[in-house]
């Protein structure tokens, strides 16, 4: 049994990025833990047609990997066709934009997210209203990046730490979520550099899923 991170855009470099973020969580989880790229999706989800574009694509993906799922995990902020998966499926179904939130939830009070473009920060605003959550986000502001541009280190790791340093100076950020699935391997480093609790959204969602998991197994016997 496995759980599937399914990436909803078609960047290979991103996929690669989450499962590099995921590897150490191996150990932990009591079923296989597989990324994969949608090779259908757009290559970096940045608006709500390309929300609307992946949902499709990644029902269909996610139903080609149900013999074997005992969770899935959908690895973009934005939670493409998360009501749609969990309709769709018994398995658990964990967005890691909802995970990353719940998660900054349990370690304080006042949560930033770092976004990709100002374009994103009103769908986030409206995912955390959706959530009831509005009043526990310090803040959210963007890089000016696209997903295909965070491939540029030096100029990504320049921003987040602006950023990130703004989000914790100015609106008094107690940690830092990071908004895109495309940032994971800058977490570390961003921590690090900024003093401040750094979470990545696939991580958190990941975590999640082995959770469920393991809630299952603990009460039916099996990892289904």
């Amino acid at each position: 049994m496995t759980i599937h991170v399914i990436n909803p855009n078609s960047l290979v470099a991103v996929t690669q990025g989450l499962d590099d973020a995921v590897a150490p969580m191996r150990a932990l989880s009591p079923v296989a833990i597989e990324t994969h790229t949608l090779p259908d999706g757009p290559p970096g989800i940045e608006t709500e047609a390309h929300i609307a574009q992946v949902v499709a694509p990644l029902l269909q993906r996610a139903q080609a990997l149900q013999d074997d799922a005992s969770a899935y995990v959908i690895a973009c902020y934005s939670d493409p066709g998360l009501a749609a998966m969990r309709e769709a499926f018994v398995q658990p179904v964990v967005g890691i934009g909802e995970a990353a939130v719940l998660t900054a939830m349990r370690m304080g009070q006042r949560f930033g997210v770092i976004s990709i473009l100002e374009t994103s920060v009103p769908r986030h605003m409206r995912a955390l209203a959706a959530m009831g959550v509005t009043d526990r986000c310090a803040g959210d502001m963007a890089l000016g990046l696209t997903v295909a541009e965070l491939a540029d280190a030096s100029r990504t790791t320049a921003r987040l730490r602006e950023v990130g340093a703004a989000l914790k100076k100015t609106c008094g950020a107690e940690m830092l979520i990071l908004g895109c699935a495309g940032m994971a391997h800058y977490r570390s480093g961003l921590e690090r550099d900024l003093g401040l609790p750094v979470i990545d959204p696939c991580q958190a969602a990941t975590a999640m899923a082995i959770g469920a998991v393991a809630l299952t197994r603990s009460t039916h016997g099996d990892g289904s």
